[in-house]
């Protein structure tokens, strides 16, 4: 196998990426040498295709995709190492960006031209970056667990990520998510929930949206914890609360510029782990878990410090 494998999402941006394959792919051996290239068929299939890069003795794997795949591979990384005897990483973890959103491409700092971004990963040296586990409940009830590198959030934003994969995306990141944000207010009801932040006592608060944020960005741009760092060692939770309509409008015209704190319903604090749960226990709060929904609360958040190796 080669030292470096690339797994790719033919669907990326509404097919883009399928399209454009045969003109990307002499420029992206070009500039990462010998790489073994893997296509995913289906969402969740960037998950076990990494973990078995790792396993087989890859020293770099490669998502090129959203930031759902660039999740995947990171997950799957994430998988295999905890497996390993240290539990420390085995190989780097690189990111070409072909996104919807583009979230993580300015968390990370990756040029959004995938020729600059491929050349960034050759050049780059690995640098450890913080990811987070979280263990939640699954749409049929059930006990999950998984990854995160970005944000996980609940509350509006798991229905405004539903309402984005269930549509098209063909009018780019911001508009998208934008729009499905209207759509979203129009229908959510703001949940009250218990929460539970590192040793401290549980409190409850009714909320408009609860961001764990490893990262600064999350739906498209919307910049919902400004001074969250990817490799700080710490989550920024970042509280929106009890919102009106004409509040949560209001909040449209200021999380894109990070100056929600103009709120008083905004708080933001630090912390390694968070445990949420909603207060009526037959309550649905949906959970967004880097641009997916993959379930709902109650869950627990883990800040996993340095448990990646980036390299771009």
């Amino acid at each position: 196998m080669a030292k470096s494998v690339l797994i790719v999402n033919p669907q990326a941006r509404d097919g883009w990426a399928q399209k454009k394959w045969p003109v990307i792919e002499p420029m992206l051996r070009d500039a990462l040498g010998v790489i073994d290239v893997r296509f995913t068929k289906q969402p969740g299939d960037g998950i076990p295709m990494a973990s078995a890069a790792a396993e087989q003795g890859a020293e770099l794997v490669v998502a090129m995709g959203g930031d759902g795949t660039a999740s995947e591979v990171a997950s799957g990384l994430l998988t295999a190492f905890a497996k390993s005897p240290s539990g420390e990483p085995t190989c780097a973890f690189g990111y070409l960006p072909c996104a919807t959103g583009g979230d993580l491409r300015r968390i990370l700092g990756t040029p959004n031209d995938m020729k600059d971004a491929a050349t960034a990963i050759a050049r780059a040296k690995a640098r450890p970056i913080d990811a987070g586990r979280i263990d939640y409940t699954s749409h049929d009830g059930k006990p999950q667990s998984g990854y995160f590198i970005n944000v996980a959030s609940c509350g509006i934003s798991g229905l405004v990520d539903h309402l984005v994969n269930e549509g098209s995306k063909a009018l780019g990141g911001k508009a998208t998510f934008f729009v499905a944000s209207l759509r979203a207010t129009l229908r959510y009801k703001n949940a009250r929930v218990r929460i539970r932040i590192d040793d401290q006592p549980a409190y409850e608060e009714r909320i408009y949206t609860l961001a764990v944020a490893n990262g600064a960005y999350f739906g498209g741009g919307m910049n919902i914890a400004p001074d969250a760092q990817i490799d700080d060692g710490t989550f920024d939770v970042a509280t929106i609360g009890d919102l009106s309509f004409t509040e949560a409008l209001r909040l449209g015209s200021l999380i894109y510029k990070g100056a929600q704190s103009r709120m008083s319903k905004v708080s933001t604090r630090r912390a390694r782990r968070i445990v949420i749960e909603p207060v009526e226990p037959d309550e649905k709060v949906l959970l967004d878990v880097d641009g997916e929904t993959p379930g709902r609360l109650p869950a627990t958040f883990t800040l996993l410090p340095g448990a990646l190796l980036y390299r771009g």
